[in-house]
């Protein structure tokens, strides 16, 4: 199964595990990415061309990492006129993998990777009361270290003498 998605003002044509570099989008590494606008999903069953949009249908994807590219030169010059400009550009890129291909009506099939997140938060809790003891005693001796400082009397600097 393919589709065609747009993003960044561009269109690509994508399948499951395929790497595509796109537009710098937003998020961090391992962030799950949705696109809605798929121009066009073709598959066993056939072809199915959007006006301008196929109704329903997505495409998921996984952030692996956002860079930048290439360097590119721009270059300027006027013969005989003593002008040349030469300037740098990398521009921002994402890299994503496609996870899933959703059809209109399709359920996602990330049901699963959201259950163990649940359960791991549940054993976390005692762990966090734990750690949260420590830093409030810790709190109070940096108060008790200010005061003392603020009491400290200040040393008068040392006149110069020529």
């Amino acid at each position: 199964m393919f589709a065609v998605i747009q993003t960044g003002g561009k269109q690509y044509r994508v399948a499951p595990g395929d790497e595509i570099l796109v537009e710098k989008l937003d998020g961090e590494a391992g962030d799950s990415l949705t696109f809605d606008q798929v121009l066009m999903m073709g598959g066993d069953t056939g072809v199915t061309v959007g006006a301008p949009l196929v109704e329903g249908a997505t495409v998921t994807g996984e952030l692996i990492e956002t860079n930048r590219g290439k360097k590119i030169i721009v270059f300027k010059k006027r013969r005989r006129q003593n002008y040349r400009r030469k300037a740098g550009h990398r521009q921002w890129q994402s890299l994503i993998r496609i996870s899933e291909i959703l059809e209109p009506g399709a359920k996602k099939a990330a049901a699963k990777k959201a259950e163990p997140k649940a359960e791991a938060k549940a054993d976390d809790k005692p762990a966090a009361e734990k750690k949260a003891a420590p830093k409030k005693a810790a709190a109070k001796s940096d108060e008790s270290k200010t005061t003392a400082k603020k009491a400290a009397p200040k040393k008068a600097a040392a006149k110069k003498e020529d």
